[in-house]
C-alpha cells in the first residue's frame, strides 16, 4: 500500500511539473501576468481563414459626426455596401462619446463590446483616441482570433504598434514637409500652426509639427504658434469654434493674407475656412483632409445627394471656394483620408480573413484603398521608429497629393522629402510646453 501511494504521488508530482511548463509557455503568448501583459500586448491576431459560405462580422467604431463626419459616413457606407450585422449583413458601427478624453471608460467599454460578439472578426477604429489599445489589449486577452485595425492613432506609438495588427495613419513625418513646400507654392509667407497642448502630446503631431517649423526656416518662411480651445474639455466643440470663428480675421489682420493657416483639431476646421476664405489668407489641406472636412458647412454647399460621389463633392466644394474668394488659395485632398482609409482598411481585412491578402502587404493596402480614390496619387511608407531605427511592419503611413480648388493637383508626389527631416531629433516634451504659452491662449 506504501509503494502504491508513493508511486500515486510520484505521478502526481510529475503532472503538475508538466502543467506548471505549460503555464510558464502560455506566459509568452499573453498570460495574465505582468511580463505576460506586456508578450501578449505585442501578439499578432490568431485568426483563420474563413470557410466558404461561413458567417462573420467585422466592427467599425467611429467618432460622431460633430467629431469625424468623414469615418462616421465610411461607416454608413460600409453598411450599405456589406449590411448591418443586427439585420443579417457584416458590419456592426458603434461611436465614441465627443468628450472621449473624459468619458475613456465608455470608449474602452464600447470597443471592447464588439469582440462579445462571436461572429466578430475584425474590429476597426477610427479615429483611434486615446482608450484604443487599452481597449484592444482587453480584446486579444478573451479573443486572440480578432485583427485588430487601428486607424489615425491618438496615442503613444510603441503602444498603439504593440496592441494592433495593423496601423494606417497619415503621413504626418513627409506631410510635415510637404504642407510647408505646397503653401510656399501657394504664394504664403508665413505659416501660422493652430492647436492645442493635448495634440501636442501625440507623437506624430507633435513631430510634424517640429518638421514645419524647421521647413519653414529653410524654405524662408515665418512659422508662427497659435493656441485655440481643446473641443473635449468643458468648453466643448461650440465654445472652440466659436473662439476660433472670432479670432481667425484679427490674425489675418495681424500676419497678412499671405498666412497659410493650418489646424490639427477637425471643428476647428469649419469656422477657420470661413474665415480664411473671407480674409483673403491661405489654407493648403486640413489636418485629415478631405472636401468634406469643414468646407460643405463653412459655405453651404448642399451635398447629402451626392454620398460617397468624391468627384462630385469637390466639384460642388470648388466652385463654392471659388466664389467665396478661395480661387488657388485653398486647398484639401480629393478624396477623404478618413473615409478612404476606413473603407479601403475594410476591404484588405475582409480579403486577408478570406485568404486572398496578406495583413502587412503595402501594395495590397493601397490598392484597397485607391478602389475608392479613382485619379489620386497616393504616397505610403512603413513607419520607422526615430529611436532605434526599425522599421515597423504593421505600422503604414500614407498620404495623397494637394488638390488646390482653382487650379487643380500641386505635384506634392512629386517632392522629394530631405533626409534630414525624416531623421529630425525632437524634444517632445518641449514643444507641449512651448504650446501650452503659445500665442492665442484660450482662457
Amino acid at each position: 500500500m506504501n509503494f502504491k501511494f508513493k508511486r500515486f504521488m510520484s505521478i502526481m508530482m510529475l503532472l503538475m511539473a508538466v502543467m506548471a511548463f505549460t503555464a510558464c509557455q502560455k506566459v509568452d503568448n499573453g498570460a495574465k501576468t505582468e511580463e505576460g501583459q506586456e508578450a501578449g500586448a505585442a501578439s499578432t491576431a490568431q485568426f483563420e481563414t474563413l470557410k466558404d459560405g461561413e458567417d462573420f462580422h467585422i466592427g467599425i467604431i467611429t467618432g460622431t459626426v460633430s467629431q469625424g463626419e468623414d469615418e462616421f459616413r465610411a461607416a454608413e457606407k460600409a453598411i450599405e455596401l456589406y449590411g448591418a450585422a443586427d439585420e443579417g449583413g457584416i458590419i456592426k458601427h458603434d461611436t465614441y462619446p465627443d468628450r472621449f478624453e473624459a468619458e475613456q471608460e465608455t470608449t474602452i467599454s464600447k470597443i471592447v463590446a464588439m469582440a462579445d460578439d462571436p461572429l466578430m472578426k475584425a474590429v476597426i477604429v477610427n479615429q483611434s483616441v486615446p482608450g484604443t489599445s487599452a481597449a484592444f489589449k482587453q480584446i486579444r486577452e478573451k479573443r486572440p482570433d480578432i485583427i485588430l485595425v487601428n486607424l489615425v492613432a491618438q496615442e503613444d506609438t510603441v503602444m498603439v504598434e504593440n496592441a494592433s495588427d495593423l496601423v494606417i495613419d497619415a503621413d504626418n513625418i513627409s506631410r510635415g514637409y510637404r504642407i510647408i513646400k505646397a503653401a510656399q507654392e501657394m504664394g504664403a509667407t508665413k505659416f501660422a500652426h493652430i492647436t492645442f497642448p493635448r495634440h501636442m502630446s501625440i507623437e506624430l503631431l507633435a513631430l510634424r509639427r517640429a518638421i514645419m517649423e524647421e521647413a519653414c526656416k529653410d524654405l524662408g518662411l515665418e512659422f508662427i504658434s497659435l493656441n485655440a480651445p481643446d473641443p473635449t474639455t468643458d468648453i466643448g466643440v461650440p465654445g472652440a469654434q466659436q473662439y476660433v470663428a472670432e479670432n481667425i480675421q484679427p490674425w489675418i489682420d495681424k500676419y497678412g493674407k499671405d498666412t497659410a493657416f493650418f489646424c490639427t483639431n477637425d471643428a476647428h476646421t469649419e469656422p477657420l475656412l470661413r474665415g480664411v476664405a473671407a480674409g483673403g489668407a491661405i489654407f493648403v489641406e486640413q489636418d485629415l483632409p478631405s472636401p468634406i472636412m469643414g468646407y460643405p458647412k463653412a459655405f453651404s454647399v448642399d451635398i447629402k445627394d451626392m454620398a460617397g460621389d468624391w468627384q462630385a463633392i469637390n466639384s460642388a466644394v470648388e466652385k463654392a471656394v471659388i466664389e467665396k474668394g478661395g480661387d488657388k488659395r485653398m486647398g484639401t485632398w480629393a478624396y477623404s483620408l478618413g473615409y478612404s482609409v476606413t473603407l479601403g482598411a475594410l476591404d484588405h481585412v475582409m480579403e486577408v480573413l478570406k485568404g486572398n491578402n496578406d495583413l502587412l502587404n503595402k501594395d495590397q493596402i493601397i490598392s484597397s484603398i485607391e478602389n475608392y480614390t479613382e485619379g489620386a496619387k497616393w504616397m505610403a511608407e512603413n513607419y520607422i521608429d526615430r529611436a532605434s531605427g526599425e522599421t515597423k511592419e504593421n505600422h503604414l503611413l500614407v498620404s495623397q497629393d494637394t488638390y488646390v480648388y482653382g487650379r487643380g493637383y500641386l505635384g506634392m508626389d512629386k517632392v522629394e522629402v530631405p533626409e534630414k527631416y525624416l531623421n529630425l531629433n525632437v524634444d517632445l516634451d518641449a514643444i507641449k510646453a512651448s504650446q501650452e504659452s503659445a500665442e492665442g491662449k484660450a482662457e
